[in-house]
């Protein structure tokens, strides 16, 4: 996948683009249904997508937002891109951006390219200051400037419930995985580089890989977890604990601990993705190391 600074960047020769705009936070199921829809209608049309996103995320300018993001801007671009995204356009949002009328914004960033034919909107798509870019504003703009307008209708699954980052969101602060996986069509996810912690889970028998994570992203409920890591193309099945390891410590920074089933190699400085399939209990201050040996081996055994 090629990232973009501008349309006018793009060399497609006689093809026209295709552009749709907005958060992707997640990549949800919503998201997909709309990407996918897209690109088959370019597929016919002759035309090539462009998914148009913000980097960071509006909420970390507008408001105090932390740990707010569902996937890390990296994890976002492996997502789309898997969906079959070839282009991405990651605009700078910052608070002069956010300033910016709906029709200074199309005119310095979309219909800047004449090679534009078609723009996309999802069912609940606004933006400019005050969000005051709604379809209807944009309907009246693109008719003058001879774009193509649609309006993609809201994406509903089977389970009836509404696919919006916020209710994902909502399920990962409960720690309920399940109904988040469900939502976003695929295991809830973090990936990250492997650093050195305390190494306690060694001297225990448990070594953990200590992940080191974007702080703007969201983590589920401190607890434990079952998951599945991924290293090196092998898939293996293991335990995830977030929290502070309250047995040992009063700390305050929240940690994410996998323990790799039947794995010994040194993975330190490497890159793991590991994903979160089931919420097993609470994190727990033990008595001593002892109960938490005990607790340890009869949360594997569930697993296994």
């Amino acid at each position: 996948m090629e990232i973009l600074k501008s349309l006018t960047d793009m060399n497609i020769g006689k093809k026209n683009l295709a552009v749709t705009i907005g958060n992707f936070d997640g990549v949800h199921l919503g998201h997909q249904a709309l990407i996918k829809d897209i690109i088959d209608e370019c597929e016919k049309n002759g035309e090539e997508l462009v998914v148009c996103t913000f980097n960071p995320h509006p909420k970390f300018i507008l408001t105090n937002a932390t740990n707010f993001l569902i996937n890390s801007y990296d994890e976002r671009r492996s997502v789309l891109e898997s969906l079959g995204v070839r282009y991405l356009l990651e605009f700078e949002f910052t608070r002069d951006f956010s300033t910016q009328t709906p029709a200074e914004f199309l005119d310095k960033y979309i219909s800047v390219s004449s090679k534009v034919s078609s723009l996309y909107l999802g069912h609940d798509f606004a933006f400019g200051a005050n969000k005051s870019g709604d379809h209807a504003f944009v309907k009246k703009y693109c008719a003058s400037k001879n774009i193509n307008c649609f309006l993609e209708k809201e994406f509903i699954p089977t389970s009836a419930k509404k696919a919006s980052s916020t209710m994902i969101r909502n399920a990962l602060a409960s720690g309920d995985v399940v109904v988040a996986n469900s939502l976003l069509g695929r295991p809830f996810f973090v990936s990250g580089r492997v650093i050195k912690g305390m190494g306690r889970g060694k001297t225990i028998g448990f070594p953990t890989a200590n992940i080191l994570f974007s702080q703007d992203r969201i983590l589920p409920k401190v607890g434990v977890y079952e998951s599945l890591t991924s290293y090196n193309n092998m898939t293996y099945k293991s335990i995830t604990n977030i929290g502070f390891n309250p047995t040992f410590d009063n700390n305050a920074n929240v940690n994410f601990e996998t323990h790799i089933f039947d794995f010994d190699n040194d993975i330190y400085g490497e890159i793991l993705k590991v994903e979160l399939h089931s919420f097993i209990r609470d994190e727990i201050k033990f008595k001593n190391v002892n109960d938490l040996i005990e607790q340890i081996s009869k949360d594997i055994k569930s697993i296994k």
